[in-house]
C-alpha cells in the first residue's frame, strides 16, 4: 500500500501495490449518494432509528446493541438498492418472532422520513440560496469537466430511486455531464443492478472491462469494477465534513476490502488523478 503525498497530489491519495495506469481506459462510471451528491448526507441517521423502531428486542438486549446489529446490516448492503436493507430489515424481524410488513412498505417509509430530513437541501437548491457546488463532494465538477474535456462518456449509477437520482442530479447541474445515462433503483429490484449497468456499458460499446474506470463509495460498484476487470477508485468521502481532505476509515477499510485500486477522500486532486491513471504510458 502506497499512501502518497507526490508533489502533483496536494491531499491524500492511496494507491494499491497492484496499481498500473489504464490508458486504454475509454469509459467512466459513477456511483451518485456520496461520491458525487451531499444532498443525503446523513441518511443513515434517519434508517438507523428506524430499524431499532421496528425491529423486536430479544430479551436483555440492550438498545445500544441492537442499533450496532441493525447499522452493521445497513452499512454491509450500502451501494445495493435500498430495497436490499429493507429486506434484511424483514428477515431479522422474523427471525425474532414478527411479522414483517412488505420490505417495500419499509422502502417507502424510509424515503418519507428521509424527505423530512433532506427537503431543506432540495427546497434552497431549487431556490437559489444554496448553489450546487455547495452539495456536491469537494472537486467533484473539476472531476467532471476535466473528464468531459477529455471525451469520455460518463454513466451514473444509483441504490437511489431513479426518479430521485434524475430530480437530484437536475438541481446539482450534473445532469448535462451523464444524460442519457442516468440509471437508479426500480420498485421492480430486479430490473436494476449496478452489475446490469456495467454489463450494458460493455456490451453496448462492445470493450473489454479493462477499459472501465468506476468511480464510488459504496462495496457494490467497487467490487462490479473489479470482476469484470476494470479500475477502481474508492471515494471515501468524509460526507459529514465535506472538504476536510480526511478519509472515512470504515468506507477506506471496507473498499479496500473489495479490491479498491486507488482510494481518495474528494476530489481535490483530480486533474493529477486522472493524469496518473489515464496518461502513463501513453
Amino acid at each position: 500500500m502506497n499512501t502518497t503525498a507526490m508533489s502533483d497530489f496536494t491531499g491524500r491519495v492511496e494507491f494499491t501495490a497492484g496499481f498500473q495506469p489504464r490508458p486504454q481506459i475509454s469509459h467512466v462510471l459513477f456511483d451518485f449518494d456520496g461520491t458525487l451528491s451531499l444532498i443525503r448526507e446523513g441518511w443513515p441517521e434517519v434508517m438507523v432509528p428506524m430499524f431499532v423502531e421496528m425491529l423486536p428486542a430479544r430479551p436483555n438486549e440492550t438498545e445500544a446493541a441492537r442499533r450496532q446489529l441493525c447499522f452493521e446490516d445497513i452499512m454491509r448492503l450500502n451501494g445495493k438498492q435500498t430495497i436490499y436493507q429493507m429486506m434484511q430489515l424483514a428477515e431479522r424481524i422474523k427471525e425474532r418472532g414478527g411479522t414483517p410488513r412488505d420490505p417495500l412498505w419499509y422502502k417507502h417509509e424510509y424515503l418519507r422520513r428521509l424527505d423530512e430530513r433532506i427537503r431543506h437541501r432540495t427546497d434552497a437548491l431549487r431556490q437559489g440560496t444554496t448553489k450546487p457546488d455547495d452539495l456536491l463532494v469537494h472537486g467533484a465538477r473539476g472531476l467532471l469537466e476535466e473528464l468531459r474535456r477529455r471525451g469520455l462518456p460518463l454513466y451514473l449509477a444509483s441504490g437511489t430511486d431513479e426518479q430521485f437520482v434524475k430530480q437530484e442530479a437536475e438541481l446539482l447541474d450534473l445532469t448535462r455531464y451523464f444524460e442519457p445515462h442516468i440509471y437508479g433503483a426500480l420498485d421492480n429490484y430486479k430490473q436494476f443492478s449496478k452489475k446490469m449497468v456495467i454489463e450494458r456499458i460493455l456490451r453496448e460499446n462492445q470493450i473489454a472491462g479493462a477499459q472501465l474506470l468506476s468511480f464510488g463509495d459504496g462495496y457494490v460498484e467497487i467490487q462490479n469494477t473489479k470482476e469484470v476487470g476494470g479500475l477502481a477508485v474508492a471515494v471515501a468521502s468524509d460526507e459529514a465534513h465535506n472538504g476536510s481532505g480526511r478519509f472515512d476509515e470504515w468506507k477506506r477499510q471496507r473498499l479496500l476490502g473489495v479490491g479498491a485500486d486507488v482510494v481518495i477522500p474528494d476530489f481535490r486532486d483530480a486533474r493529477a488523478l486522472l493524469s496518473r491513471i489515464l496518461d502513463s504510458g501513453r
